[in-house]
């Protein structure tokens, strides 16, 4: 039982990295351009076939430079549609974002087909890795490294670079960063494109562990709308405590409650609102209060 509880636990702090990549790319968008994104998740699923395509024509290793690829029409999604939005009614941007949801995943179907596609691990990763009464798959340990090492490249980022810092910044005041004399616009495509990136980097690490698949867009959206809302608008930390929270509750829950899976993350952040209104790490924001 105890082998059984430790490896369950292990795969679901790799389910909840990859919660946290996508939670952090919504976070930052939200936080810098003020738009709630329904999108992000049709971006997960776009790194994942993208990841796909790549692999087909020129081999995982090539599969490598989906995420730049998902950035790179994130950043052609908000010059061209989002950039419109900044400074009128928020419904506007929910329904636009939820519209390009649908747009993206009908435009997948129709490329691909809606049939689930595999995607395999690479050869070098294939096999378990025992450590104790853990066992692991090869390519799980792959994506909690590669997952772990984002994020902390991720916080060096925004910690010591100069663009880092105006995210920063401009999350809590976009309009003083412009008066500042920084070009906002570039910022704020940049943003935009990073939050894409982050959730294409997901979508490329999860296809072997999911099926690819147009709906699979879903199946990540609404876990990051739990984690944000558990850790906390504009924690960082609370982002990450709260995607291995979930992660690790929806893999306790699959292996022993099969039949609650689905609602276990949504019993957890009621439970936790319920004591912290904000969200664990949660701040008061005056841009949105």
């Amino acid at each position: 039982m105890l082998d059984m509880i430790l490896s369950q636990a292990v795969n679901g702090l790799v389910l909840g990295f990859l919660y946290v990549l996508i939670a952090v790319g919504l976070s930052i968008i939200f936080g810098m351009l003020g738009i709630v994104n329904f999108a992000h998740g049709a971006f997960f699923a776009i790194g994942a076939y993208f990841a796909l395509v790549l692999n087909r024509e020129f081999g995982w290793f090539a599969a490598l430079l989906a995420p730049i690829a998902t950035g790179a029409v994130g950043v052609a999604v908000e010059m061209l549609l989002i950039r419109r939005l900044y400074g009128k009614e928020p419904l506007l941007g929910l329904i636009l974002t939820f519209a390009l949801a649908l747009l993206f995943e009908a435009i997948l179907r129709m490329m691909f087909g809606g049939a689930p596609v595999p995607f395999t691990a690479p050869k070098f990763l294939a096999g378990f890795v025992e450590y104790g009464p853990i066992l692991i798959t090869k390519y799980r340990m792959f994506v909690l490294a590669v997952t772990v090492l984002a994020l902390v490249a991720f916080w060096a980022f925004l910690a010591y670079t100069p663009f880092g810092r105006i995210i920063r910044a401009g999350s809590r005041d976009a309009e003083m960063v412009g008066l500042l004399g920084i070009n906002l616009p570039i910022v704020l495509s940049g943003v935009f494109g990073i939050g894409c990136l982050l959730a294409g980097l997901a979508g490329m690490l999860a296809a072997p562990l999911w099926t690819v698949q147009p709906s699979m867009a879903a199946g990540a959206i609404m876990p990051a709308f739990v984690v944000v809302t558990i850790g906390g608008l504009g924690s960082y930390v609370g982002a990450i405590i709260a995607g291995l929270l979930v992660g690790i509750t929806t893999a306790m829950t699959i292996q022993f409650y099969p039949e609650w899976a689905g609602a276990a993350m949504y019993v957890l952040m009621a439970a936790i609102l319920l004591v912290r209104p904000r969200g664990l790490f949660g701040e008061k924001w005056e841009r949105f209060e």
